[in-house]
């Protein structure tokens, strides 16, 4: 009875396995044919991945992931025809395949025959080759990343599509066969903007750090980093970013103009005129240090130094439009100090302190109408004319900038 029971098994276990080995053959078929029945080869293969004996042979991974393959083949092949297709099941089709083949290729290293002996790898070329492919053709993995980043706005499926891309550099039997090019990089760049529009901050932070002297896209790095220590209330790195960025990019403005608004929001006038300083040494010509030293030198209370600066701009870019504002806020600002010194003197004094005052508010008008010339966009300078003009009694004109205002 032993027997029998034993045999039965046997039989039933060779007709599993037999039946296995048919769903394989018959996905391949499916897929292979002119007319390819992928949903028909996934629902045969399916089965062949579970049941240990077949699970255990890289052909059929390798047939699994030629399901994939072909299909985003096909996809292509519409694209090319001038067919909308859809990217996300095209990408899906490649991510699909591209883990069956990483099973298929793990498997194909390890075979032996009867004896315990190696078997020499057999699938290992044909699917370095497809997944080189994936890697360097922007129609596989790259575009199905932007479209989940820019057209669907799915940051997370975005997130995990770069990084699978990025991957592929790393595996060790890949590292002879791509090279991190320029379009590595962008995808590693575009994982951190994904990151952060995931509000994985922690996440967009490790990349931009790791991408400091990648040389691509530095200027930007820098800024994206500074803002996501900002947005997590990282002081000390995000004052480190704005120093780093500085010493690197001494040409870009934006750092010593973020790491000096800082200092001065905190009142540390000290560092704020070292590195202001250091900036003008490195390049004396760049008319935005000057500006900045003349605002540096106002937080101090030195007009002279600040009028010195402000001049120094315009002589190094006569059209820097917040230079002329910032000379006709001082003038306002001096007489209005005209006009304050006199408040608690006699009437006398008084009336020769507004007709003193009102010649020097009325020598700002120009430089506010010079600011606003140079640029029109900007309101501050036009609620300045306003605030000149009605003090002034100039009806006209105040009526005209009014009007300009929306007022």
């Amino acid at each position: 009875m032993k027997k029998v029971i034993v045999s039965l098994f046997l039989i039933l276990s060779v007709s599993v396995v037999f039946a296995q080995k048919k769903n394989v053959s018959k996905a391949k078929n499916l897929t292979l044919m002119e007319n390819p029945d992928f949903k028909g080869a996934r629902e045969a293969i399916l089965p062949a991945l579970s049941e240990p004996t077949t699970a255990n042979l890289p052909t059929t991974w390798h047939v699994a992931g030629m399901i994939g393959y072909k299909e985003n083949e096909r996809y292509y092949l519409d694209l090319s025809m001038g067919k909308t297709i859809d990217f996300v099941k095209k990408g899906e089709a490649v991510v699909e395949s591209f883990n069956y083949f990483m099973k298929a290729y793990e498997l194909d290293q390890n075979q032996v025959d009867k004896k315990g002996r190696p078997v020499k790898p057999k699938l290992a070329n044909d699917i370095i080759a497809k997944i080189k492919e994936y890697y360097t053709e922007k129609h596989n993995l790259f575009y199905y990343a932007a479209t989940l980043f820019d057209e669907k706005k799915d940051f997370e499926g975005a997130i995990k599509a770069f990084e699978l891309y990025m991957s592929i550099p790393e595996i060790p039997f890949m590292k002879d066969q791509v090279t991190k090019d320029s379009t590595y990089y962008q995808v590693k760049y575009y994982t951190g903007l994904a990151a952060r529009n995931a509000n994985q901050y922690e996440k967009a932070i490790a990349i931009h750090e790791d991408m400091k002297d990648d040389d691509y896209e530095t200027l930007y790095v820098y800024q994206l980093l500074y803002d996501e220590y900002v947005h997590m209330n990282d002081t000390a790195n995000f004052v480190k970013t704005l120093k780093e960025g500085f010493e690197k990019m001494p040409q870009e403005p934006w750092f010593i103009q973020n790491l000096i608004n800082y200092y001065l929001l905190n009142n540390f006038i000290d560092e704020s005129k070292f590195y202001i300083s250091k900036a003008i040494e490195l390049l004396p010509n760049e008319a935005v240090y000057h500006y900045v030293n003349a605002k540096i030198a106002e937080a101090e209370g030195d007009k002279v130094a600040a009028r010195k600066s402000y001049d120094k701009t315009l002589e190094l870019d006569p059209k820097y439009a917040d230079a002329y504002a910032g000379i006709g806020a001082m003038v306002i600002e001096e007489g209005q100090k005209i006009l304050d010194d006199a408040a608690y003197k006699s009437d006398r004094e008084f009336n020769a302190a507004k007709v003193k005052s009102k010649a020097v508010f009325k020598s700002a008008i120009d430089y506010f109408l010079k600011a606003a010339e140079l640029n029109p966009e900007e309101l501050s300078y036009k609620r300045n004319l306003r605030m000149l003009y009605y003090r002034l009694e100039m009806s006209k004109e105040l009526e005209a900038i009014e009007k300009e205002l929306g007022y």
